[in-house]
């Protein structure tokens, strides 16, 4: 440039255009040439630096080396030289880390030195630390570790969330960032995905969903130049499969993307819907990396949230329940009370209810399940007494004929036990008695209270929960859905993150391992007990004669070496055994 004026046109056309200014003023480590080269942007990072500057709300899904770190920290070098005394810039960086945090501070320091004489504002000699520094213009960049405390007294122009996803505790910070924005500053959340964590997944599904104002840029590995050069696409289920077990997959699986394109003509959404995944030397190179663990390819080079995390329910199963997920039939007590089936005659079905703490925070929530269809039907979820939790679930199990099992942990569920026997409801489980008394009300066992002890049996619980979801139980309610994504292992213990809560969990819960477990076994011994009395009924020594009227033969046989004399006269004696819960 020659003169004043050349240098006005270029400020005016850097300050108009950002991915000029970027690919014409700064350079970047190239680590596979070892050197420095111009900084270029690919198609998607583009498109990622443009929704920046169109939009207030960014949240951005990336995969590992992604570059968005370092394309966020060049335009925010960009924004922080172009900004004026009177209007400065405030960058504050919140990561999970400090340490990530400073990192990308500095990443802003180097691009900003990078910047032509005629550009740059300079650095201030008042404030220059790694954390927090401020430029001649009055603008500054600010690095913290997620904290309340960081944010108060402090309002941003532009908020770098980095690494969202990994935050723990983020309620209150979310709230806090979302008050020093309220003025009208931009946002930028940054992350892979963590499974169905508290800030960034609520925050990317409330904007699929259309219920925020959050723009999303989304970033592939298979659109990076970078890592596509060899690009193909092999159909199967499992990527990782196909990586471990080439010699089981013919040519005809793999197409070249080369070919894909001119070919076939197929979108990338097209070729997944055909059931095709992607890959290539850097992807496979990334994969062993990982070690082919599935979670992590899925969570850091797949952009997936199903598939990582470490909730308790696998975040494909929730994919999968929640495809039979559908508005209830029927809506009662307010919109607490959701019905999807009326009651099938001949079916069985299996309350579950667990009772309020008491707590302002707590739910009272009852399920009835259809053993027979294997599917949910009812459910309930409000904040009710015991005693009347009780009246509201007696007047539900009667209406399906439940067999009824409450939670009595801690002693909640008692008062709602006692007060079903109160109501003469008889179909109520018994934990820890013999197998025959389990199913029927027994009242001379005044010392035993219908129930179970949910932390006695937790482990059990949860896993016959985890499998029958696993195996094909049809889930009707969105309500459970979102408990399931927020049911995490915390500690090695199963439970719900903070500010979230597992009430419809806890009962259908329990209905699915009496289900699995004290229904199944019930059946097995029915058709046993079958089995049995058709032996007796029938005498392989007596045969029916001409003219006679056949007469069946009971035997006296043993269970457990103890003689049992049958009365053909009494057979209501022995409905148990067929799973008569009437």
């Amino acid at each position: 440039m020659k003169n004043k004026e050349d240098y006005i046109k270029e400020y005016a056309k850097c300050y108009k255009d950002t991915e000029y200014a970027l690919r014409t003023y700064l350079e970047t480590y190239d680590n596979t040439q070892s050197k420095y080269v111009p900084f270029r942007l690919f198609p998607e990072q583009i498109e990622m630096i443009e929704d920046y500057e169109k939009y207030n709300d960014n949240i951005v899904l990336k995969y590992r080396q992604a570059g968005v770190s370092t394309a966020t920290s060049a335009w925010i070098s960009k924004k922080l030289q172009f900004a004026s005394k009177d209007k400065p810039e405030k960058i504050l960086i919140l990561a999970n880390k400090l340490d990530t945090a400073v990192e990308m501070a500095s990443k802003i320091k180097g691009f900003l030195r990078q910047w032509p004489e005629w550009i740059n504002v300079g650095f201030s000699k008042d404030k220059d630390t790694q954390k927090h520094y401020r430029l001649n213009n009055d603008s500054e960049v600010k690095a913290v570790a997620t904290s309340v405390d960081a944010l108060r007294g402090y309002t941003p122009t532009t908020l770098i969330f980095d690494e969202a996803a990994y935050i723990e505790s983020g309620d209150d910070l979310w709230a806090a960032c979302m008050a020093s924005l309220a003025t009208g500053g931009k946002v930028v959340v940054i992350s892979t995905p963590n499974g169905f964590d508290r800030i960034y997944y609520e925050i990317y599904d409330q904007s699929i969903r259309g219920l925020n104002q959050f723009r999303i840029s989304r970033l592939t590995w298979y659109n990076d130049p970078r890592f596509n050069k060899d690009l193909k696409w092999v159909k199967t289920k499992d990527i990782t499969h196909f990586l471990l077990n080439r010699e089981d997959y013919d040519e005809s699986d793999i197409l070249d993307h080369s070919t894909v394109k001119t070919d076939y003509q197929e979108s990338i959404e097209e070729l997944y819907e055909l059931g095709y995944k992607p890959f290539s030397s850097w992807f496979e190179k990334m994969c062993k990396k990982l070690k082919f663990d599935r979670r992590k390819i899925s969570q850091e080079l797949e952009c997936a949230f199903l598939g990582s995390g470490d909730n308790v329910i696998p975040a494909d199963t929730i994919e999968d329940l929640m495809k039979n997920v559908c508005d209830p039939l029927e809506v009662w007590v307010g919109n607490s009370l959701h019905v999807w089936k009326q009651p099938k005659e001949g079916n069985r079905y299996i309350m579950g209810i667990d009772v309020s703490r008491g707590d302002s925070d707590d739910f009272t929530s009852f399920t009835i399940i259809d053993f027979d269809e294997r599917e949910q039907v009812v459910e309930y979820l409000g904040k009710i007494p015991p005693d009347i939790a009780a009246e509201l679930a007696n007047k539900w199990a009667l209406k399906y004929n439940c067999f009824i099992v409450v939670d009595i942990t801690g002693g909640m569920g008692v008062s709602t036990s006692r007060k079903l026997i109160e109501l003469g409801y008889k179909n109520l489980y018994y934990d820890n008695v013999k197998s025959s008394d389990m199913w029927k009300f027994n009242p001379n066992q005044a010392d035993k209270c219908p129930g179970i002890n949910f932390n006695s049996k937790r482990a059990q619980i949860v896993q016959a929960l985890e499998e029958q979801l696993r195996t094909g139980f049809i889930i009707r309610s969105q309500r459970l859905i979102n408990e399931f994504k927020t049911f995490v292992y915390i500690n090695g213990r199963p439970d719900h993150m903070k500010g979230h809560h597992d009430d419809l969990i806890m009962a259908i819960a329990m209905a699915l391992y009496v289900a699995q477990n004290s229904f199944a076994e019930l059946e097995r011994n029915t058709n046993q007990a079958k089995a049995m009395l058709d032996s007796w009924v029938t005498s392989e020594t007596e045969r029916p004669q001409a003219g006679r009227n056949p007469q069946p033969t009971f035997r006296p046989h043993t269970v457990s070496g103890r003689p049992v004399n049958m009365d053909p006269n009494n057979p209501q004696e022995y409905l148990w055994l067929f799973g008569g819960l009437k």
